[in-house]
């Protein structure tokens, strides 16, 4: 492992300043995928700014109804928040479903969304990565992609992005607050994270010298019906095949009011099915309904040659997730001469 600095930051604007001071300085929170990065190699920072200590380790209601979650809150600690638990159902699964108690017990609300792609061509020193290396090559196009992207991808880059917090957040309308030389500033959830274009390298939206300081639960979706579900390979602990977070409402005539709906493992960042939703808009919430959107959205879909298969496991994943969540559709009555 490579040498490296360190500096415990005691406020916001000293980490944002040690941050901006060494362009190679790297946030430490959990370091439950930072630190693995380092061991391997492939993260070689100059220094670690260790925000621990920072005030941001709290789940607080804000005058609107919104909840405010601190980039240093534990996952287990979110997961748990009755706020997060009663009011956003698909986030506190999403994060369940993320890691094992003992990972929860130590990862981060900001670590998580900065944690990087599980790819084995980008952890791998031996082998091409754009993301790694920039201009090296995508050794994964050709090799091993079984797990890799079918949306949003790049000839630069088919790696997804592991976070199951990220999917329920996009589908939610949260936001990412970030602090840095300019001042603090919000970031939708769904357009924090990149797609790889001819950059792959950069994961997210962040400017440098910037941290992320906390996401903010909006009161519009609160309470709203929300779930998170995963596809994977073992039901122990394992990152998405394919992942999907819905929330849906539905007016009293059966139609849908409001519907936001993600998937993950899909793509480099948590997937907005903005088409999907702007289908349903007003549709009826009934099984044909959510599959036609669900389609009209995978469309887009360029499976490459081992992973195909998400595609349909998404969709059936996203149809049954909705379902799920619409009212049952109550049998018509049948009128009859005594009626």
């Amino acid at each position: 492992m490579k040498p490296f600095g360190y500096v415990r930051a005691a406020t916001v604007e000293e980490a944002a300043e040690a941050l901006a001071a060494r362009p190679g300085a790297r946030c430490l929170g959990g370091g439950t995928n930072l630190v693995d990065l380092m061991k391997l190699g492939v993260e070689r920072p100059d220094v670690l700014v260790d925000v621990g200590r920072l005030p941001l380790d709290t789940v607080e209601e804000l005058p609107d109804g919104s909840v405010r979650a601190g980039a240093t809150v534990r996952n287990s600690d979110l997961a748990a928040h009755p706020l997060v638990r009663d009011r956003y159902p698909a986030l506190s699964q999403a994060l369940l479903a993320g890691a094992s108690g003992q990972l929860r017990n130590a990862a981060t609300t900001g670590g998580n969304l900065l944690q990087r792609t599980r790819c084995p061509h980008f952890q791998d020193l031996s082998k091409p990565c754009n993301k790694r290396t920039p201009g090296s090559g995508c050794g994964a196009r050709e090799g091993t992609h079984r797990d890799h992207a079918v949306l949003g991808h790049s000839e630069h880059c088919i790696a997804t992005h592991p976070s199951d917090m990220a999917v329920a957040l996009a589908a939610l309308d949260a936001r990412v607050e970030l602090y840095g030389g300019q001042g603090a500033r919000a970031v939708p959830a769904d357009r924090f994270h990149r797609l790889p274009g001819d950059h792959p390298e950069r994961d997210t939206v962040i400017r440098p010298g910037e941290l992320i300081t906390g996401v903010v639960l909006p009161a519009a979706t609160a309470a709203l019906p929300s779930a998170y579900r995963k596809a994977r390979d073992r039901a122990s602990y394992a990152f998405a095949l394919a992942s999907v977070a819905a929330v849906l409402d539905t007016a009293d005539d059966g139609t849908v009011a409001h519907v936001g709906l993600a998937f993950g493992a899909l793509a480099h960042k948590p997937w907005r099915a903005e088409r999907a939703e702007t289908a349903l808009r007003g549709a009826p919430a009934t099984p044909d309904s959510f599959a036609r959107a669900v389609d009209l959205e995978l469309e887009a879909a360029r499976p490459l040659r081992d992973n195909g298969y998400k595609v349909p496991l998404a969709r059936n994943l996203a149809v049954d997730v909705l379902t799920r969540l619409a009212p049952p559709v109550r049998p018509a009555r049948h009128l009859t001469e005594d009626s």
